[in-house]
């Protein structure tokens, strides 16, 4: 039997693996090839596992056996196979054999695959050299997944979840070393899983992220709905404007095994394309880390875009602004009576005025704000900047009042960012959200009324008290210990002086 591989032993040979471009092209674009190798590969492996499987039943049978192969959850052209690319590192048109072998994939799956490799060239002269340099670093990646630790086959892995969670850790590491441009594909993980939690999906619900980046906050909510309902009974939805991060959302999903999603690739403000019917398509939940404080996001088109899906009524956000374009977009994309809202913002949107000002105090009357939690700064990749969850919710019925949660305290100091666990900060305001209650120095429930009175200001330190009072110093003891001090230190200068007289120095 072969021997079995940790997670930690297949995160680290990929890792490894990123050496090949190091130094050649910048990690934000050699993510891609690797991330796609790294799929190639295990499709690969599964569809030869299978093949395998098939042979053993039937033996010589081939035509059963290729039978049996074409009602699989994918198809693999035989030319597209990881092992017969690898036969072929050393040809001298290598970048276009992988290119060709991506095409026959995507032609082969079109129901799910379609365009998902369209930006991805294996062949690019810019971005990975001349054909010499670009044929030895193309060799180098197919043998570095050559290695025979790297044996993905379900039979020898066990289950889909450890090729997934290879695929989230190198998202991860990825984000850790691309600074700014992190944001556009990476929410931190115990950020995915705090805003599952606090909206907790149900089954048959669906859930939308309409900026997902690479899908791991989708996957965090489908994650919820399979743990604490035990239950597979929900759909996902998604959109995402950069193209390469499209395409690492659809390869993600693929390697989690999620079969029931949508992901569309395009502007969610400038062209929402979760549609039914030309209208805005509504989800119970709807989730989203969005870029914060997006400049020229399209405030110039509200006027022409209001007759179609009437998304800024309660106001047109600044145009180097925008955060309440994406909150109204997300309230706007809710069922009546059961649709939440959880979405990650930069603390100005709490309390900033202006046009966001009036469309926050439109939020509150309405009667849509739930929750407000303060998350500790340097948490995202990217920025340092301290950030806040808004919860609306349609199904708040008679409840008026507004959870302000202070956790911005409430961290773990990592090497380069600030971490939440999972059982400690993010079970605590998960707790303290489902309790709805006023904590001394954390949270705080706060009326309407309060809410006016502060003028709609949504600054967390306006409704939690934070501050700790200095304890009363003892002067009379604090004296009396400088005295005592100073009397040991004379002591030690007398014995000192009568050592270097002994010395005669």
């Amino acid at each position: 039997m072969t021997e079995k591989i940790s997670q930690q032993e297949i995160n680290d040979i990929l890792w490894r693996a990123c050496d090949t471009f190091r130094g050649t092209i910048d990690a934000t674009e050699y993510k891609e090839y690797i991330l796609t190798m790294l799929f190639v590969k295990y499709i690969s492996d599964v569809w030869q596992d299978h093949y395998d499987e098939y042979q053993k039943q039937y033996g010589k049978e081939e035509e059963r056996i290729l039978r049996k192969m074409e009602r699989e959850s994918f198809i693999l052209p035989e030319e597209s196979s990881y092992y017969h690319l690898y036969d072929r590192r050393e040809a001298a048109n290598l970048g276009e054999l992988i290119n060709i072998a991506l095409e026959q994939i995507e032609m082969a799956n079109k129901t799910k695959l379609t365009n998902v490799f369209r930006n991805i060239d294996f062949n690019s002269e810019s971005r990975l050299g001349n054909t010499r340099k670009r044929n030895h670093i193309l060799k180098n990646l197919l043998e570095d997944f050559a290695d025979p630790r790297l044996n993905l086959r379900p039979s020898r892995i066990g289950n889909l979840d450890v090729i997934g969670n290879a695929y989230e850790y190198l998202i991860g590491r990825f984000a850790a070393g691309a600074g700014k441009k992190a944001g556009e594909f990476y929410t931190p993980p115990e950020v995915s899983t705090l805003l599952a939690r606090l909206l907790d999906p149900q089954p048959g619900e669906r859930i939308c992220d309409p900026t997902c980046g690479s899908g791991s906050l989708l996957l965090k909510c489908a994650h919820q709905v399979r743990e604490a309902h035990h239950s597979d009974n929900y759909s996902l939805y998604g959109q995402e404007s950069v193209s390469g991060t499209w395409a690492l959302c659809m390869m993600n999903m693929f390697l989690h095994n999620e079969s029931g999603h949508r992901i569309e690739w395009g502007d969610t403000l400038l062209e929402p394309k979760l549609l039914e019917k030309d209208k805005l398509m509504r989800f119970e939940v709807v989730v989203a880390n969005p870029p914060f404080s997006l400049d020229k996001w399209g405030a110039d088109k509200a006027g022409e875009e209001s007759k179609r899906y009437n998304r800024w009524h309660r106001g047109v956000p600044p145009k180097s602004k925008a955060d309440y374009a994406f909150i109204s977009h997300m309230v706007e994309t809710t069922t009546e009576g059961t649709g939440r809202v959880g979405v990650v913002v930069p603390n100005g949107v709490l309390f900033r005025g202006g046009a966001e000002g009036r469309i926050r105090k439109a939020f509150i009357e309405e009667n849509l704000l739930d929750a407000v939690v303060g998350l500790p700064a340097n948490l995202f990749f990217g920025t340092g900047i301290p950030a806040a969850i808004l919860v609306f919710r349609r199904d708040r019925k008679e409840r008026t009042d507004v959870l302000f949660i202070d956790a911005s305290r409430e961290f773990e100091n990592g090497k380069n960012q600030n971490k939440m666990r999972e059982e400690v900060e993010v079970a605590r305001i998960v707790n303290t959200y489902r309790e709805r209650k006023t904590i001394d120095k954390y949270a705080y429930l706060a009326t309407r009324e309060e809410i006016r009175q502060n003028d709609y200001n949504l600054n967390i330190p306006r409704y939690v008290d934070t501050f700790e009072e200095e304890e009363e110093v003892d002067i009379a003891a604090v004296q009396e210990r400088i005295t005592a001090i100073e009397k040991e230190l004379a002591q030690v200068r007398d014995e000192m002086a009568a050592c270097l007289k002994e010395l005669g120095i």
